[in-house]
This record gives structure tokens, C-alpha cells and sequence, in this order.
């Protein structure tokens, strides 16, 4: 039955004497510039000068584009919080859980150390922290004693 109809539609399409059911019109060239190329259908003068060129990228392509020029990038780009005081230390002393010990660069010597944690990114990148790294560390304005470490220096 397909092949009936087939056969049907080609020959009607033959005896009214033109080709354009099996060419490329206008119209297609006009929607699927870039599906047209592809196929070889289509040349570079006859596309439409509207049409999106094939360098040019469109939603999840763009944004994935977009994403990797961000990873790229060597420098590091964090927010900022506005509660939160940030420090550097170096870790005295490993704990249980996750837990450091960490003394505060330029703090008086009578200063107690820090009882730092490890935050989320650093423990789901399995970054290790071992005694002696240089790090980065938040904490919090109601208590000074307790903080987060952000970031191992390399």
C-alpha cells in the first residue's frame, strides 16, 4: 500500500510538470540551511543571508560552549559572601572527620588555632589536606574559633 502511494504521488508530481517535489525550494533552504549543507543539497550562494551560519552555536550547544571557556580559565572566580571573614592558615594538626587544626597567618602567637572542616567542593573533588598546606579559611563573625576550609593552595 505505501509503495502505491508512492508510485501515486510521483506521478502526479510528473504530470503537473514540475520538479519541486523532489528538489530543494526556497523554503527549505530558508529553514534548513544547515541540515541542506550537511546533506550537500544546498551551495553557499544560495543561502539566504539571514541564515544562521554553521559556527554559530544555539541553546544547550551554546551554553555547554560557554561552560568550557569558564573551565578554561586558570584564574579563580568565587562569590563573594558578605558574613564571612576570610583567612589564610597553614594545618597544625589533623583530626577526626574531617576536622584541622589551623593557625592564622599574621596572628599573635597567643592566639588559639582555628578548628577548621572541610567544605562541600573540597570533599566531593576528594582533595586531600595534609598537615603543613597552606589554605584558605572562612569563618564565620559569630564564632572565631570554628571555620571552613575553602581552598589548598597548590
Amino acid at each position: 500500500m505505501k509503495c502505491f502511494l508512492i508510485l501515486f504521488s510521483a506521478i502526479l508530481a510528473l504530470s503537473l510538470g514540475t520538479s519541486s517535489a523532489f528538489s530543494t525550494s526556497y523554503s527549505s533552504i530558508k529553514h534548513g540551511t544547515a541540515f541542506a549543507r550537511y546533506q550537500g543539497l544546498v551551495s553557499e550562494s544560495q543561502v539566504l543571508p539571514g541564515a544562521a551560519s554553521p559556527t554559530s552555536l544555539f541553546g544547550k550547544k551554546a551554553a555547554r560552549a560557554a561552560g568550557n571557556d569558564r573551565k578554561n580559565k586558570t584564574e579563580r572566580v568565587k562569590k563573594q559572601k558578605d558574613d564571612v571573614i576570610e583567612v589564610e592558615g597553614v594545618v597544625i594538626d589533623s583530626l577526626p572527620n574531617a576536622m584541622f587544626r589551623c593557625s592564622i597567618d599574621g596572628a599573635a602567637e597567643t592566639q588559639e588555632p582555628v578548628l577548621a572542616t572541610i567544605s562541600g567542593k573540597i570533599r566531593k573533588s576528594f582533595i586531600k589536606i595534609l598537615v603543613g598546606d597552606k589554605v584558605t579559611i572562612e569563618l564565620s563573625p559569630y564564632d572565631l574559633t570554628r571555620g571552613r576550609i575553602t581552598f589548598r593552595q597548590r
